[in-house]
C-alpha cells in the first residue's frame, strides 16, 4: 500500500469518535463500579438504522459467538453522521459516566479525548490480537498518536463517490459509463439533467452531508497536496484556489432539494433510487442501501469518484475504544478483539458495504463494489475526511459545518462563508 501523505498521517493519526447515548437497558449498563459482576457490555454508535443498523447486529452475533459469557448491551443513538451522539457522549464523559467501548472515527478528531485522558491507550492488545499483523503499516501509522494506539478500527470507508441514477443520465442523453472529468464537466451534465426536467439533478441532505459534499469539491479544486495543506496550514484559506472551489460548490447547491436541512443521507440516497435525483455524493455506505433494495449495480445505479478526484481515496474508518473508568473493562476488551477479527471484520463489512481494516480477509467474499474499493485503497492517495473526522479536531469540524449551515440557509455570502471557514480552520 502507498504511503499517506505526511500530514495525513499526522493529522489523522488519532480515532475519532462520535459514540451513542444512554440506551442503557439494564439500568446501570455494564455494572456500575466495575465490581466486574456485570456481564454487560455497554456499546455505543450511531447505528441505529439501515445498513449501519445490519452490520453492528453482524458484529453482535460474532461477539456472542466468540464471547458468550458476555452480554451485548445496544447503547445506539440516531443522528446523521453521529451529531447527536457526539453531544452525548461528551456529557456522559464529564459526568464520569463512560460507556463500555464506543463508535469512534479514525482521524483528528479524538485528539480531544486523548489531550483529557478519557480513552485508554490499547497498543498491547494489537500485540495480543495479531492486529499488527493484520492491518496495513500506513493504517497503522494513522492510528498511532505519540506511539499509542487508542483504537481498533472495524472497517475503511470511501467518501469521494457519486452514486447516479442511470436511466435518469440515459433519458438526458447522458452516459452513464462517461463520468465527466471534473467539476465544470459535472456542472454541465447537471444542467443537462435539469434541462431535462428533473427538479433535482443533485440530492443532498442535513448540514453534515453537505460538508461532506464540500470537502470532495475542495479535493477535486485543490488537488492532493493542497487539500492536505488545508489541514497543516500550508494551504491559504483565504486563498484564489479555495474561492474558486467555493464557487464550484456554490453552483452544486443551487442543482439540490431546496428541503434538504430537513433529511438525512438515506433520504437523499433513495431520492436517486426514485429516480427523483439523478446524482447524490456519499460515502459507500450507501451500497448496502441500494444492494438492501435489490437495486443492481450497473444497471439500477452507478457509481464513480467525485468528478476530478479520481486516483484519490477519501478516507474514514470507524473504530471502536476502551474509556478510561469503564464500568466493564473486561467486556469492553472482548468486543475489541472481535472487532478486529477476521470473522467481526468479514460479517460487520459484508453487512455496511465498507471494506476491511485487515488485509487477509478474502476480496472475493464482497461484493463487486467493495471488491473495487479494496484496490482503490490498496494503490490510490488517501486523503483524510473533514466531516468524518479524520481531517479535524471536533471543535474545527462544529464551526465548518456552522458555516455551512448558515450559507445554504442563505445567511451569508460566499465571501462570508470563506472568512468563517478561514477561521475555523485556524487560518
Amino acid at each position: 500500500m502507498r504511503r499517506i501523505t505526511a500530514m495525513a498521517v499526522a493529522s489523522a493519526a488519532v480515532l475519532a469518535l462520535a459514540a451513542c447515548g444512554s440506551g442503557n437497558s439494564g439500568g446501570g449498563g455494564g455494572g456500575g463500579g466495575g465490581g466486574g459482576e456485570s456481564t454487560d457490555v455497554e456499546v455505543f454508535t450511531w447505528w441505529a438504522a439501515g445498513s449501519e443498523l445490519t452490520g453492528l447486529e453482524a458484529l453482535e452475533s460474532v461477539f456472542a459467538e466468540q464471547h458468550p459469557d458476555f452480554t451485548f448491551v445496544n447503547g445506539a443513538v440516531a443522528g446523521g453522521a453521529g451529531s447527536a451522539a457526539k453531544d452525548l457522549l461528551q456529557t456522559r464523559l464529564q459526568a464520569g459516566d463512560p460507556p463500555d467501548t464506543f463508535q469512534a472515527h479514525a482521524g483528528a478528531e479524538l485528539q480531544d479525548y486523548i489531550d483529557a485522558a478519557q480513552i485508554e491507550d490499547v497498543s498491547d492488545l494489537y500485540d495480543e490480537f495479531g492486529l499488527t499483523d493484520a492491518f496495513p503499516q500506513d493504517l497503522i501509522d494513522l492510528l498511532t498518536v505519540d506511539g499509542a494506539i487508542y483504537s481498533v478500527p472495524s472497517n475503511i470507508h470511501r467518501s469521494n463517490v457519486v452514486w447516479a441514477n442511470p436511466e435518469v443520465l440515459e433519458a438526458a442523453a447522458l452516459d452513464p459509463a462517461a463520468p465527466p472529468a471534473d467539476i465544470d464537466a459535472w456542472i454541465e451534465d447537471l444542467q443537462t439533467v435539469q434541462d431535462s426536467g428533473v427538479a433535482t439533478p443533485l440530492s443532498v441532505a442535513a448540514p453534515w452531508t453537505q460538508v461532506h459534499l464540500l470537502e470532495t469539491v475542495l479535493m477535486a479544486d485543490l488537488g492532493a497536496e493542497a487539500y492536505v495543506g488545508l489541514w497543516d496550514g500550508s494551504t491559504d484559506w483565504s486563498g484564489a484556489e479555495v474561492t474558486g472551489a467555493l464557487e464550484h460548490f456554490e453552483t452544486l447547491i443551487g442543482f439540490t432539494n431546496t428541503d434538504r436541512d430537513g433529511l438525512d443521507w438515506p433520504d437523499a440516497t433513495q431520492m436517486v433510487m426514485d429516480g427523483t435525483a439523478a446524482y447524490n455524493v456519499m460515502g459507500d455506505w450507501a451500497v448496502a442501501a441500494f444492494e438492501e433494495a435489490e437495486i443492481e449495480r450497473g444497471t439500477g445505479f452507478v457509481e464513480f469518484p467525485v468528478p476530478g478526484t479520481d486516483g484519490t481515496f477519501g478516507f474514514l474508518a470507524d473504530s471502536f475504544t476502551l474509556p478510561v473508568g469503564a464500568p466493564n473493562p473486561e467486556g469492553a476488551t472482548a468486543w475489541l478483539e472481535t472487532v478486529g477479527s477476521l470473522e467481526g471484520q468479514v460479517a460487520f463489512n459484508q453487512a455496511k458495504g465498507s471494506i476491511p481494516a485487515r488485509t487477509d480477509a478474502d476480496p472475493a467474499d464482497f461484493s463487486e463494489y467493495q471488491q473495487s474499493a479494496i484496490e482503490s485503497y490498496a494503490n490510490d492517495t488517501i486523503l483524510p475526511s473533514l466531516a468524518h473526522g479524520a481531517a479535524a479536531p471536533i471543535a474545527v469540524l462544529n464551526a465548518i459545518t456552522d458555516a455551512v449551515s448558515k450559507y445554504t440557509a442563505g445567511g451569508s455570502d460566499l465571501a462570508t462563508l470563506q472568512s468563517e471557514l478561514a477561521a475555523a480552520a485556524g487560518s
